[in-house]
């Protein structure tokens, strides 16, 4: 790797060779001469603000030169031209030849000075391309802020920033991989994050060893969790809302924000943060706590409804006369459990085909593929109106929460359910949710301190309450007068 001496010429084409400025045509090498000595300056070509540069350097050169230095230290030169010439805020004297490249390709610009020995500066004048902090579309409200994450780090730190101004909010920074170098931030509140949890986490960011997070922060996650194949609920929670961050982090939660995603992780994550949503916040206790009821029971009616409809109408005589509407009337050409299982793979299939299609076409498409497609099966006979109804509703009650990693554990708990109730009947629905119930239960927190099921398991009813009961914020002063009384 780099390493810098005392001659600057030879530290130019040590430079030059790493780079491979000649076959690399977005790397700009740039000599000037600021009075008697020559300096060079490197930089990526898109990742600098070339108006910013432009003024720089007609700065630069309108000196005298770089200037003598009245102490001493092999640093001396460095350190003296840009305590006094340098009119950047962020630029430092640096050493090490690896830091050197790494920060030059992450969009710095290198400068190499006749009289700076084997030091360089590192002037922080990058500019990244970057879409506007629109509002997320999967992530939408009905009342509140309208901005999200994007694909650059410091804009998203800066919006968290933005939220909560207190000295106590963290940035911890490290890099990841070998060869791609992402920049990862850890983000808490010193005082009420646990520190324990805190230090393990950045332990285990600082310990990762991988080529690149080719996938970002999927790729991160794996690297972080162990995640058991067969157990399919996930383990981290992400927002690409800033409003939901800041109040995460508020609650004691640790933010994991990585370079070029959108997505922040929020942790730890137990089953039931993934329940809830930023509208719950934006609307009146009450309209909230009605809110947070309906998903919960519309939600997990999406493990249990269609099983249990399958467990029934095989046992007809387990029906009382007031629900006997349920029962078909008619069971189609192939048998319902085959129905179930077909429906199960024509949903996903139809939602792959509107995610790869033009955004102009692909609400149509879904609309028009579905009544056409449950049309033409009922009216051959390879599906019955019950069927399609009930899994209609299961498709898009998955909507009600905005995980799909949590979406695909019930649609493969409920195939589970489906399938064992094929085979054993009554025991194999008991089966299916003992099985359900244990995976929940051995599942853990990414800091495993808490169980997943938490505050059901271990029992924290107050916790538990507020995960259904929207409560109205006091004032400071209020609580105080509370806990003084």
């Amino acid at each position: 790797m780099l390493e810098l001496c005392g001659d600057y010429r030879e530290n130019v084409r040590h430079v030059d060779d790493v780079l491979r400025v000649r076959e690399n045509f977005d790397i700009i090498k740039k000599t000037l001469f600021i009075g008697e000595h020559e300096t060079t300056l490197y930089y990526i070509d898109g990742f600098v603000d070339g108006g910013s540069m432009n003024k720089l350097m007609f700065y630069f050169l309108s000196l005298k030169g770089l200037g003598t230095p009245t102490d001493e230290g092999e640093d001396a030169a460095a350190r003296y031209f840009v305590e006094h010439h340098m009119p950047f805020v962020e630029a430092e004297v640096m050493e090490d030849g690896e830091k050197m490249i790494q920060m030059l390709l992450s969009g710095t610009t290198l400068m190499l000075g006749e009289t700076f020995g084997r030091f360089a500066i590192i002037i922080d004048s990058r500019t990244y391309p970057a879409r506007s902090v629109a509002e997320p579309e999967t992530d939408r409200v009905m009342m509140g802020s309208r901005d999200g994450f994007v694909e650059t780090l410091v804009f998203n730190t800066a919006m968290v920033r933005r939220r909560i101004r207190d000295p106590n909010l963290t940035m911890y920074y490290t890099s990841v991989g070998t060869r791609s170098k992402t920049d990862v931030v850890l983000c808490y509140i010193k005082g009420i994050a646990d520190d324990k949890y805190v230090q393990k986490l950045s332990n285990k960011l600082d310990s990762i060893q991988t080529d690149a997070l080719t996938m970002g922060h999927e790729s991160l996650a794996e690297l972080l969790i162990r995640q058991r194949w067969y157990n399919p609920f996930p383990k981290i929670r992400y927002t690409e809302r800033p409003d939901a961050a800041a109040a995460q982090l508020l609650e004691g939660s640790v933010l994991i924000i990585c370079d070029n995603s959108p997505e922040v992780m929020v942790l730890p994550s137990t089953i039931f943060d993934f329940m809830q949503e930023t509208n719950d916040f934006y609307f009146p206790p009450l309209t909230g706590t009605y809110i947070r009821i309906v998903r919960h029971l519309v939600f997990w009616s999406t493990l249990f409804l269609v099983p249990l409809w399958f467990l029934l109408i095989r046992n007809p005589e387990w029906i009382p006369a007031w629900l006997g509407f349920i029962v078909p009337q008619e069971t189609g050409r192939i048998p319902i459990f085959a129905q179930l299982i077909l429906m199960e793979f024509m949903i996903d299939g139809l939602r792959l085909a509107s995610m790869n299609t033009p955004s102009m076409l692909s609400n149509s498409l879904a609309i028009v593929g579905g009544l056409i497609l449950g049309d033409f099966a009922v009216s051959i006979g390879w599906l019955i109106p019950e069927v399609i109804l009930y899994m209609a509703f299961v498709s898009i009650a998955n909507f009600t929460q905005r995980s799909y990693e949590l979406g695909y554990a019930f649609k493969f708990m409920r195939i589970l359910l489906v399938v064992l109730i094929e085979i054993l009947g009554l025991v194999g629905f008991g089966i299916g949710t003992a099985i359900i119930i244990l995976l929940l239960v051995s599942n853990k927190t990414v800091n495993g301190g808490h169980s997943y099921l938490y505050p059901l398991i271990p029992f924290d009813g107050r916790a538990l309450l507020s995960l259904f009961v929207r409560v109205k914020k006091d004032s400071k002063d209020k609580k105080d007068k509370q806990k003084t009384a």
